[in-house]
C-alpha cells in the first residue's frame, strides 16, 4: 500500500516511542527568533545543557524589529535586550544568525526557503505558529512552544503523536483577480477554524500544482488558521527550480542527486488518507475577513452574516464578532471605510506579493486619510525590489516602503493600529488586539485587494479597481 508524504517524512525522522506513548521525531532544521527562543536559552544554562545540533539551528530577528530605523541600539530597550540576548547566546552555542544589515535578516518563514535552508522531506520546527509555510517544500514543518524550543536545542528532536492527514484538493483554473491568499481563505471559511485539528493538511489538486512556491507558501503559511497542526504539497519541478541554485543547496551533481531524493517523498499514487475534500476554483472569489477569525470570511460581493439565521453558540459568535468590527448584519462588505492598508508579513511579504502590486497601482494614488504601508519579509526580498524600481512605484501611490520585519501582523513593534482603526491587512491573523490596539480591527485580504483597499479608501473589488474585468454585480 502506497504512502502519503505525511507517512514518508515521519518515517525517516522517527527515533522510537517514549514511555509516555508519545514519538521522538527527529528534527532536521530548527530556525529560531528573538521572541521565543532566549527564554528557552535560558532553561537550558539553568540545567547545565548545551545546543546539540548547533549546524541545524539558524537564527535571525522578525517580531520586535522597527521597520523604521533599524540603527543599533533599538529604541525600544525591551526589543534591543532580546536581540542582544538573541546574538550573545547564538555566538556562545556556535549557531549562524542573520541580523540586520547582514543581508539575510527578514521573517523567518522568508529566509528559510530563500537561503535553501528549507528543503523537501525535512522536518522542521520554529517557535512560531506559521512554521507550516514551509510545508509548500514538502516538509512536516511545526509551530512549537518555548519549552519546545528548548527541547530541540538540547536534543535536536521532538516528542509529538503522528497526526491524521487530509488531502485537500482544489481543482480547476481560478478567476482573474484570485490569488493563493483567496484559496486559504476559502479552505478555512469552508472547513472552519477547528476543522484541522488533529490532521496535517495536504494541499493537491491542478489549481495548487499550478501555483509558483510564493504562492504555495501563503497557503501552507494558514494551515494553523484552519486548525491544522501543519500543511505541506507534494514537491515536484516548480519546488526543485525554486531551489536551484540557492545559496544552501547543493550545486551541480549533488543537486540531482538531491531532486531524486527529494521526489521520492511525494505522496504516492495509492497513497490513503483520513479524510478528503474536493473544493471547485470556480467558486473561489476575492476573499476578506468580515469577523475577528480568519475563518469569518466571505467573498467581496457577499454581506455579513445574519446572526437570527444561525443557532446556538454560533449565533453568538457571529454577533459578538459584527459588535466588534462594529458592522451590521447583511450589509455589503465591499464598501466598509479603512484608515491602513498593510502589505507584507510571512504570508504575503515576498517578492512576487510586490511584484504583483506593483503592476497594478501605478497611476493611481493611495486615498486621503489612509495610512498605507508596504514592508519587506526579508532583506533579499528588499534589495530585489528596490533593483526593480518597485519602491519607487509604491512610494509614488502614497504607500510608505519600510525596512524588512512582522511589522504590522502583530503588536510586537511600533507598527501598531490605533484607537478603532480600521486595517485592510494582508497578513494571516484578524484576532481582537493582535495588530495593538484593543479595539483595532483587521481585515485580511490578499494584496492585491489591499492596494485596491488602499487606492478607494474602503474595501474593495480590485478587478473593479485595476480594471481587471467587467464591474462585478454586487
Amino acid at each position: 500500500m502506497g504512502k502519503n508524504l505525511y507517512q514518508k517524512v515521519w518515517n525517516d525522522h522517527v527515533v522510537g516511542q517514549l514511555d509516555s506513548g508519545q514519538y521522538q521525531l527527529f528534527i532536521a532544521l530548527h530556525l529560531i527568533h528573538e521572541v521565543t527562543s532566549p527564554q528557552a536559552f535560558g532553561m537550558l544554562k539553568d540545567k547545565g545543557l548545551s545546543v546539540r545540533y548547533p549546524s541545524r539551528t539558524f537564527a535571525t530577528v522578525d517580531h520586535i524589529i522597527p521597520t523604521d530605523n533599524q540603527s543599533r541600539p533599538l529604541q525600544d530597550d525591551m526589543a534591543e535586550k532580546m536581540i542582544q540576548v538573541l546574538s550573545d547566546a547564538t555566538k556562545e552555542a556556535g549557531i549562524e544568525f542573520f541580523p540586520p544589515q547582514s543581508g539575510n535578516q527578514g521573517i523567518v518563514h522568508v529566509v528559510g526557503p530563500e537561503l535553501g535552508l528549507t528543503q523537501p522531506g525535512m522536518t522542521i520546527c520554529c517557535g512560531d505558529s506559521h512554521t507550516s509555510t514551509h510545508g509548500a517544500f514538502g516538509c512536516i514543518a511545526l509551530g512549537i512552544g518555548t519549552s519546545q524550543v528548548r527541547d530541540v536545542l538540547a536534543s535536536q528532536t521532538l516528542a509529538m503523536d503522528p497526526l491524521k492527514v487530509r488531502r485537500i484538493r482544489v481543482e480547476g483554473k481560478l478567476g482573474v483577480g484570485v490569488t493563493a491568499k483567496d484559496v486559504t481563505l476559502h479552505i478555512i471559511r469552508t472547513l472552519g477554524v477547528n476543522g484541522g485539528v488533529g490532521y496535517a493538511y495536504e494541499y493537491a489538486g491542478s489549481t495548487i500544482a499550478a501555483m509558483s512556491m510564493e504562492e504555495r507558501m501563503t497557503v501552507c503559511n494558514m494551515s494553523i488558521e484552519g486548525g491544522a497542526r501543519c500543511g505541506y504539497i507534494n514537491p515536484d519541478a516548480t519546488t526543485f527550480e525554486f531551489l536551484r541554485g540557492k545559496e544552501r543547496v547543493p550545486a551541480g551533481a549533488e543537486f540531482d542527486k538531491s531532486v531524486a531524493k527529494w521526489q521520492s517523498y511525494a505522496s504516492d499514487d495509492d497513497a490513503t488518507y483520513d479524510d478528503e475534500v474536493v473544493l471547485d476554483a470556480a467558486d473561489i472569489e476575492p476573499t476578506v475577513t468580515w469577523g475577528i477569525t480568519p475563518g469569518q470570511a466571505i467573498s467581496i460581493n457577499e454581506s455579513t452574516p445574519d446572526p437570527d439565521r444561525v443557532e446556538g453558540l454560533e449565533k453568538n459568535l457571529v454577533n459578538d464578532a459584527l459588535e466588534y468590527m462594529q458592522l451590521q448584519a447583511s450589509t455589503p462588505i465591499k464598501g466598509t471605510h479603512i484608515d491602513v492598508a498593510f502589505i507584507g508579513s510571512c504570508t504575503n511579504g515576498r517578492l512576487s506579493d510586490f511584484q504583483a502590486v506593483a503592476n497594478l497601482i501605478a497611476g493611481h494614488q493611495v486615498a486621503a486619510g489612509v495610512k498605507a504601508i508596504a514592508v519587506p519579509g526579508s532583506e533579499k526580498v528588499d534589495k530585489a525590489a528596490r533593483e526593480l524600481g518597485l519602491d519607487k512605484i509604491f512610494e509614488a501611490a502614497g504607500f510608505e516602503w519600510r525596512l524588512p520585519g512582522c511589522s504590522m501582523c502583530l503588536a510586537m513593534n511600533p507598527d501598531k493600529l490605533v484607537g478603532d482603526e480600521v486595517c485592510a491587512s494582508s497578513s494571516n491573523r484578524n484576532f481582537i488586539g493582535r495588530q495593538g490596539s484593543s479595539t483595532g480591527r483587521t481585515i485580511l485580504m490578499s494584496p492585491m485587494m489591499v492596494a485596491a483597499a488602499a487606492i478607494k479608501g474602503q474595501v474593495a473589488d480590485a478587478r473593479e479597481v485595476f480594471g481587471l474585468v467587467p464591474a462585478v454585480a454586487g
